[in-house]
């Protein structure tokens, strides 16, 4: 049993309201870099020459640098105690990388600035997560973590990206639309170095892990475990959805770009609902329950657009319901990690859960479903999303209730999930 030292004293309302919201913005910005090239690839693809494994390859290769940059840096944020730092550099570099993905002059080059710019972006959301855990009072860390992940980056990475880069593109060309992209992050750096204090990392008593207090010991603990798996298969299913569905809905269904940008940013007002309903919600009733029924409702979204048929708002509507789906991320790499492991290794676990879901959902999923379209046809990777959301909701099924109010609720969890009599759910798998 670790023992803790005497807790400051929280941090304000006020205080909590601008670190979130910078937060979020931020991620916001680095999903806008993150996911303009895959709405630009109808632009980039034929000037290029691109097979679909191809572009697979690019999204594998930003997320494989993404998952040992989360894993990575998570575990430098939490031994230097020093996460502001560390996340206005990483801020600074992406931005930079945005630049360099529109000076790119064929695949080779446009690779390897994806490269680049995972490396930079991949510890962002560690360390902002493990600031929103530090810094935000527990019984408000469900919907604050989801705030941060959810909220700005599918406003600004799912919404406004598609709507304005594709406008910005077909007016004055995709690299000219990279070159955009880039210049946000640099204010953003700028807000958080003036504005966010750096977290005190406070000790709270809880149970070691049955095996191994860090790094991969922590997937002894069963919640960790079982977030690493469905990171895996939510990640899987959210890359291949943006960089499929695009191409699939121009290519295959036959939509302008105009009306592609509108379905795809779509999604991102789904999600942005859903950075407030689902994890807030999840306060309420529990993590648990809604993480296994959303992945569940994701199956709508791929099912939809091979099937549906009629007016574009009926389409819509169905994109807007299914990437519901997207409200659990922050429980599956965040809110469900931070509550079941020491204060101590809170970044590391959810570099963790991040790190695996893009290093074998983000690396090997793009791939292979780029190669079973060019085996087959576009609507192969859609078959993949829909079979990623089944499994999805099978593994939450196995998850151990972490949330406050229900573990302050006796009777209501069986007793492998109540608290263990010091505030916080046991870590033993």
């Amino acid at each position: 049993m670790t023992t803790a030292s005497p807790p400051s004293p929280a941090p304000s309302n006020a205080y909590q309201i601008l670190l979130v919201g910078l937060l979020s913005l931020n991620f916001g910005i680095v999903f806008f870099d993150r996911n303009a090239l895959n709405f630009l690839m109808p632009f980039v693809k034929p000037e290029f020459g691109l097979s679909n494994e191809q572009v697979g390859l690019i999204q594998s290769g930003l997320s494989l640098t993404w998952a040992l940059a989360a894993f990575g840096i998570g575990r430098l944020s939490d031994a230097i105690r020093n996460r502001k730092l560390l996340l206005v550099l990483s801020t600074l570099t992406f931005s930079v990388c945005s630049f360099l993905t529109g000076l790119a002059q064929g695949f080779a080059l446009l690779l390897g600035a994806r490269l680049l710019m995972g490396a930079a972006e991949g510890g962002v959301m560690p360390i902002s997560h493990a600031m929103v855990a530090e810094g935000v009072s527990p019984e408000r860390r469900g919907i604050a973590q989801g705030i941060a992940q959810n909220l700005g980056s599918n406003l600004l990475g799912s919404f406004v990206a598609p709507v304005l880069l594709v406008s910005f593109a077909a007016a004055y060309g995709w690299r000219e639309a990279f070159y955009l992209a880039g210049v946000p992050g640099l204010i953003s750096a700028g807000l958080i170095w003036l504005l966010v204090r750096e977290p005190e990392m406070a000790q709270r008593p809880v149970r070691e892990p049955a095996a191994g207090g860090a790094g991969l010991g922590l997937l002894a603990n069963r919640n960790v475990l079982i977030c690493a798996l469905m990171s895996v298969l939510l990640v899987s299913y959210v890359v291949v959805c943006w960089v499929f569905m695009p191409l699939y809905l121009t290519e295959t269904r036959g939509y302008a770009p105009k009306v592609m940008q509108w379905l795809m940013g779509t999604l991102g007002l789904s999600a942005a609902l859903g950075s407030f309903l689902v994890s807030g919600l999840s306060d309420r009733i529990g993590r648990r329950p809604l993480m296994i029924a959303t992945p569940l409702i994701g199956a709508l979204l791929p099912l939809s657009a091979m099937f549906l048929f009629g007016p574009t708002w009926l389409l819509a509507a169905a994109f807007f319901i299914g990437w519901g789906l997207n409200g659990i991320l922050p429980l599956v790499m965040a809110t469900v990690p931070s509550e079941s492991v020491k204060p101590l290794h809170i970044a590391t676990a959810l570099g963790l859960c991040m790190g695996a879901g893009e290093l074998i959902g983000g690396v090997l999923t793009p791939w292979a479903a780029g190669r079973a379209a060019d085996a087959t046809n576009l609507a192969a990777p859609l078959w993949i999303m829909l079979g990623l959301a089944i499994a999805a909701a099978f593994c939450a099924a196995w998850l151990k209730e972490t949330a406050p109010a229900l573990r302050d609720r006796p009777g209501r969890l069986r007793p492998s999930a109540r608290r263990d009599g010091q505030g916080e759910p046991s870590s033993s798998g």
